[in-house]
């Protein structure tokens, strides 16, 4: 079986801990070998990485440097984890990727999409997630959610007109490439979004793996 990378997108407040527990579940079930990591973040360096984007601070942060400190995460994160995991037949579940950049970088921060891509060739190559499930709620929703369970970050604490930006950036990417995205409405009940879940990833199990 060849391994797989799957990636979780999601604005804050979607469920992304939760569900990602679900799917380590279904992983489990079919008998598949699997690793879990996370963006910003994922080794020792990308972690330090991750607390310089997400803190806040008096010193607001260009636009560029938070893109630029994004893809030097993510290089790391490939050459040390993804890569040699996906190497050796493991499956990948991760939570956030360079559709998260386009989302917020891209469509939030407004940055432009063409130096995006030519960044994500540079650090990734060829290498794109083999499957990615977007969880949406509204916005008010999430950042409610959000609030419930610790202080704001950095990225928290913006306005509501950037996450919609966001949301929609996710949404947009999802409507031009519906072969690899699946959007899951993640306001429903929790049995109905894990029941959406296992069958967006029983349909790509059996589209690809049943295939090998």
């Amino acid at each position: 079986m060849t391994a797989k990378f799957i990636t979780i997108e999601g604005t804050e407040g979607v469920g992304k801990t939760t569900n990602i527990a679900f799917i380590k579940t279904w992983l489990r079930a079919k008998n598949i070998d699997f690793n879990t990591t996370r963006e910003p973040g994922g080794t020792p360096l990308a972690e330090e990485i991750r607390e310089i984007l997400l803190a806040p601070r008096d010193e607001s942060m260009a636009a560029a440097a938070e893109l630029l400190l994004m893809f030097a995460g993510r290089a790391q994160h490939l050459n040390q984890v993804i890569l040699p995991t996906l190497k050796s037949g493991r499956w990948v579940i991760c939570d956030r990727f360079t559709d998260a950049t386009y989302a917020y970088q891209g469509f939030g921060r407004g940055m432009d999409h063409d130096l995006i891509e030519s960044l994500e060739t540079l650090v990734q190559g060829d290498l794109r997630p083999d499957f990615t499930l977007i969880l949406d709620v509204p916005v008010k929703l999430g950042l409610q959610r959000a609030g419930k369970r610790s202080s704001p970050d950095r990225f928290e604490q913006e306005e509501i007109v950037f996450f919609e930006r966001v949301r929609e950036g996710y949404l947009t990417l999802a409507e031009r490439h519906p072969q690899r995205y699946h959007v899951i409405d993640a306001s429903d009940s929790i049995d109905n979004v894990q029941s959406d879940i296992a069958s967006a990833l029983n349909d790509f199990y059996s589209r690809t793996v049943g295939n090998e």
